[in-house]
């Protein structure tokens, strides 16, 4: 299958894998996938303190019968001010098990989608060489682009990023850090001829 050049002056097409481009959409594997992919990076550094964790509380407050108040043991119990959670929250893994075969059938599932809603725009070059932010936008413009606009280059140089930083909706990755969640939270995905190439050695 072909993708169009859109920066090319004779509209070339560039010749791109079947498999990787021109696959089925799978909704349930994507959304499988960027769970896991979204599940994986929370901190889950979340921690509390139970009654056991909490410091103190080990004189019983009042005698156990004959005060008319309630019998107590701890001033660390739950019930207490100061005393320890319920349910306290703990460190953990919220990692979820996906393996390569399904994360790359996804990968090529989404791009393909991309190429169907005509949301990846593939160009020649980026043609930044100086970091300008005004030289991106107009870029941009030029190219017909509106949203949010993912651009993914084969290597993320300082003119790129720089022209980058101050464009709210736009953000810059280069292929190594391509991943199906920022994939499907993009209005539009820009692209070089060479970081297709790598997408496609990668997928393919």
């Amino acid at each position: 299958m072909n993708l169009a050049v859109h920066d090319s002056a004779k509209g070339a097409k560039l010749e791109v894998s079947e498999s990787a481009f021109g696959s089925p959409f799978n909704e349930p594997l994507i959304h499988q996938v960027v769970v896991a992919y979204l599940a994986g990076a929370r901190s889950g550094t979340a921690a509390q303190k139970n009654r056991s964790d909490v410091s103190g509380g080990g004189a019983k407050p009042w005698r156990q019968k004959g005060t008319g108040r309630a019998r107590a043991g701890t001033t660390r119990s739950p019930l207490w001010r100061g005393g320890g959670a319920t349910f306290a929250a703990r460190p953990r893994d919220y990692g979820q098990k996906v393996n390569r075969k399904m994360y790359r059938t996804a990968m090529r599932s989404i791009l393909s989608e991309l190429v169907r809603q005509e949301r990846l725009v593939v160009v020649e070059d980026l043609g930044i060489t100086q970091p300008k932010t005004r030289d991106l936008r107009a870029r941009l413009q030029t190219l017909g682009l509106v949203g949010s606009i993912l651009v993914v280059a084969e290597e993320v140089d300082g003119n790129i990023y720089l022209a980058a930083r101050n464009l709210p909706h736009v953000e810059v990755i280069d292929v190594a850090g391509v991943d199906p969640a920022s994939l499907v939270g993009f209005d539009h995905v820009l692209t070089t001829v060479a970081a297709v190439r790598r997408l496609e050695e990668w997928l393919a």
